[in-house]
């Protein structure tokens, strides 16, 4: 067995970003860019107003009298130049006038007919934004997982498309005679499937296309068809099958189709029988069948790959720290992985951690990391884990 980092490992050694497309602004949220974006423009395109007000050439003081000459508005600025004594009405991001150099605030004012005088407390600021003053033509936005509010800013910079990595296809195989599909009456000795659709909502939340194919069957007719249908994937994932039982299959149908194993079997808990490898020009990665064992695999293995696949250089599972809530046992030879539930800086791991308990999952909102060898921990220690 290997440990969990030497397996994460070889898992992304399998892995490579993907290549680049151009995709439409409104269709880039969650995308990775590719390459950096430059701005086509500076933000502002010209020193425009950051108030409601009046735009002056000299610096007023109490009792000063302009006459007002024109407006200014978003979109319709003011054609003309501003001269000593004379002032333009202006909004909220106009252009400011040739001849301007600030604007005084309309509060600060009062106005009887075409002139103005200013106010005896007139605020002192300029209130003027700088062309440019966010960004300018040519600055770039660096590459990232594109957020709402990188879109905003991509909008501003005039780019209406941006080069992000393809997103991966996920082809997800759930394998057992003893599945059903929910909805499906289970016969004597059958259970609902359930792993592959917290498995294809979690590549997709981070970004991949989940393909579910069809159960695969315990023989190996069964299997490599199932497989063929996998064709096109850029990561296979199977649930079950991966270790060493007459009805394990996985690895032997794997092999027959040309498997180059990375590893096989992990120094953790859940999760021991997992396998990976590269299998028909995609990668593969085996995961155990018990639902706990298989989500939690997924978390510490297939969403790194997934991130790298698509170029992120956030790949590995955040690790935080935390106080721990209660007492826990050694570990022995295995890192444990176990279901907790973290509140205001304590961690908490439930008593019943049997890999087959989807409900303890749902409760639980963190995975406490017991490392292999570790000697029992009291109530109050420092403890690391993984937000789920």
């Amino acid at each position: 067995m290997i440990s969990v980092d030497e397996a994460l490992s070889r898992c992304l050694a399998l892995v490579s970003p993907l290549p680049a497309e151009a995709v439409a602004l409104r269709h880039a949220a969650g995308r990775m860019m590719a390459a950096p974006a430059l701005a086509k423009r500076d933000q502002p395109p010209f020193d425009a107003s950051a108030m409601d007000g009046y735009a002056l050439q000299v610096d007023p003081v109490a009792g000063d009298q302009f006459l007002v000459i024109g407006a200014a508005q978003a979109g319709l600025g003011f054609a003309g130049t501003v001269q000593k004594g004379q002032a333009v009405r202006i909004f909220t991001g106009a252009p400011v006038p040739h001849g301007a150099t600030r604007v005084v605030l309309q509060e600060d004012v009062s106005a009887v007919g075409d002139t103005i005088t200013i106010g005896p407390k007139a605020d002192i600021a300029r209130h003027i934004r700088p062309q440019g003053q966010d960004f300018k033509a040519g600055e770039g936005l660096d590459p990232r997982r594109i957020g709402p509010h990188d879109l905003a800013l991509l909008a501003a910079m005039n780019i209406p498309q941006v080069l992000v990595h393809r997103r991966p296809v996920v082809a997800i195989i759930a394998t057992g005679d003893e599945l059903v599909m929910p909805g499906e009456e289970p016969g004597p000795g059958q259970i609902v499937c359930s792993n592959s659709f917290a498995i294809a909502a979690l590549v997709e939340g981070e970004g991949a296309i989940a393909r579910i194919l069809p159960i695969a069957r315990d023989t190996v007719a069964d299997l490599t068809a199932v497989f063929a249908l996998a064709q096109g994937a850029d990561l296979i994932v199977t649930i079950g099958g991966a270790s060493v039982g007459d009805h394990d299959l996985v690895g032997p149908v794997a092999e027959s189709l040309g498997l180059e194993r990375a590893f096989w079997k992990i120094a953790m808990r859940p999760g021991k029988p997992l396998m990976a490898g590269r299998v028909a020009g995609m990668v593969l990665l085996g995961l155990p069948g018990n639902p706990v064992s298989s989500i939690v695999c997924a978390h510490l293995f297939v969403l790194p790959m997934v991130r790298a696949l698509q170029g992120r250089p956030d790949v590995a599972p955040m690790e935080h720290t935390a106080i721990l809530g209660a007492d826990v046992d050694a570990t022995g030879p295995r890192t444990h992985y176990m279901r907790a539930r973290c509140a205001n800086g304590v961690i908490t791991p439930f008593e019943r951690q049997d890999s087959a308990l989807i409900g303890i999952l749902t409760q639980a909102n963190a995975l406490l990391i017991r490392p292999m060898g570790d000697s029992a921990q009291l109530k109050g220690a420092d403890v690391r884990y993984i937000a789920l």
